[in-house]
Protein backbone atom coordinates (compact mmCIF):
# COMPACT_ATOMS: atom_id res chain seq x y z
CA UNK A 1 0.00 0.00 0.00
CA UNK A 2 1.33 3.27 -1.18
CA UNK A 3 0.13 6.67 -0.01
CA UNK A 4 1.08 10.40 -1.83
CA UNK A 5 4.49 10.84 -0.47
CA UNK A 6 5.80 7.26 -1.78
CA UNK A 7 3.93 6.61 -5.35
CA UNK A 8 4.35 3.61 -7.08
CA UNK A 9 7.17 3.76 -10.31
CA UNK A 10 6.31 1.25 -13.34
CA UNK A 11 8.62 0.47 -15.65
CA UNK A 12 8.29 -2.16 -18.60
CA UNK A 13 11.04 -5.49 -18.67
CA UNK A 14 9.93 -7.07 -21.60
CA UNK A 15 6.29 -8.01 -21.59
CA UNK A 16 6.35 -7.83 -17.76
CA UNK A 17 5.16 -4.67 -15.96
CA UNK A 18 6.94 -3.96 -12.74
CA UNK A 19 5.98 -2.00 -10.01
CA UNK A 20 8.82 -0.09 -8.03
CA UNK A 21 7.17 -0.32 -4.32
CA UNK A 22 9.40 2.55 -1.87
CA UNK A 23 7.33 3.08 0.93
CA UNK A 24 9.14 0.73 3.04
CA UNK A 25 12.49 1.77 1.51
CA UNK A 26 15.49 3.03 3.84
CA UNK A 27 18.80 4.70 3.36
CA UNK A 28 21.89 3.79 4.98
CA UNK A 29 24.81 4.61 4.18
CA UNK A 30 27.89 2.52 4.14
CA UNK A 31 31.94 3.20 3.14
CA UNK A 32 32.90 -0.38 3.28
CA UNK A 33 31.22 -3.69 1.71
CA UNK A 34 32.44 -7.37 1.87
CA UNK A 35 31.19 -10.54 0.07
CA UNK A 36 30.74 -13.86 1.22
CA UNK A 37 29.50 -16.87 -0.61
CA UNK A 38 27.72 -20.35 -0.12
CA UNK A 39 26.77 -22.77 -2.80
CA UNK A 40 23.51 -21.10 -2.29
CA UNK A 41 23.93 -17.29 -1.25
CA UNK A 42 26.11 -14.48 -1.42
CA UNK A 43 25.81 -12.47 1.61
CA UNK A 44 26.62 -8.84 0.91
CA UNK A 45 27.67 -6.98 3.90
CA UNK A 46 27.69 -3.25 4.35
CA UNK A 47 29.12 -0.91 7.26
CA UNK A 48 31.14 2.04 8.21
CA UNK A 49 35.05 2.32 8.65
CA UNK A 50 35.68 5.37 11.16
CA UNK A 51 39.70 4.80 10.52
CA UNK A 52 39.85 8.59 10.00
CA UNK A 53 42.89 9.15 12.94
CA UNK A 54 45.61 7.49 10.30
CA UNK A 55 47.31 3.80 10.43
CA UNK A 56 46.31 1.83 13.81
CA UNK A 57 46.99 -1.86 14.63
CA UNK A 58 43.06 -2.44 14.62
CA UNK A 59 40.42 -0.85 12.67
CA UNK A 60 36.64 -1.51 14.16
CA UNK A 61 34.12 -1.67 10.87
CA UNK A 62 30.11 -1.01 12.48
CA UNK A 63 28.26 -3.23 10.46
CA UNK A 64 24.98 -1.83 9.58
CA UNK A 65 23.20 -4.19 6.81
CA UNK A 66 23.41 -7.64 5.31
CA UNK A 67 21.86 -8.40 1.75
CA UNK A 68 21.54 -12.20 0.99
CA UNK A 69 21.26 -12.99 -2.96
CA UNK A 70 20.91 -16.15 -4.68
CA UNK A 71 23.98 -15.99 -6.75
CA UNK A 72 21.48 -15.47 -10.00
CA UNK A 73 20.51 -12.18 -8.76
CA UNK A 74 24.54 -11.49 -7.35
CA UNK A 75 25.47 -12.29 -11.20
CA UNK A 76 22.69 -9.52 -12.18
CA UNK A 77 23.88 -6.90 -9.61
CA UNK A 78 27.28 -7.27 -10.51
CA UNK A 79 26.41 -6.85 -14.15
CA UNK A 80 24.73 -3.77 -13.34
CA UNK A 81 27.24 -2.20 -11.23
CA UNK A 82 29.64 -2.92 -13.66
CA UNK A 83 27.30 -0.79 -16.47
CA UNK A 84 27.67 2.05 -13.79
CA UNK A 85 30.87 2.03 -12.82
CA UNK A 86 31.94 2.09 -16.43
CA UNK A 87 29.20 5.45 -17.23
CA UNK A 88 30.62 7.23 -14.26
CA UNK A 89 33.81 6.99 -15.41
CA UNK A 90 32.84 7.64 -19.28
CA UNK A 91 31.17 11.16 -16.94
CA UNK A 92 33.72 11.64 -14.64
CA UNK A 93 37.18 9.84 -15.31
CA UNK A 94 38.68 7.03 -14.15
CA UNK A 95 38.40 5.58 -10.33
CA UNK A 96 41.81 4.38 -10.21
Amino acid sequence: MTDDRSPLKTTMSGQTKIKWDDSKLRTTYANVCNVASTREEVMLLFGTSQAWMGATEEVTVALTDRVLLNPHAAKRLAAMLNKTIEEFEKAYGSLG
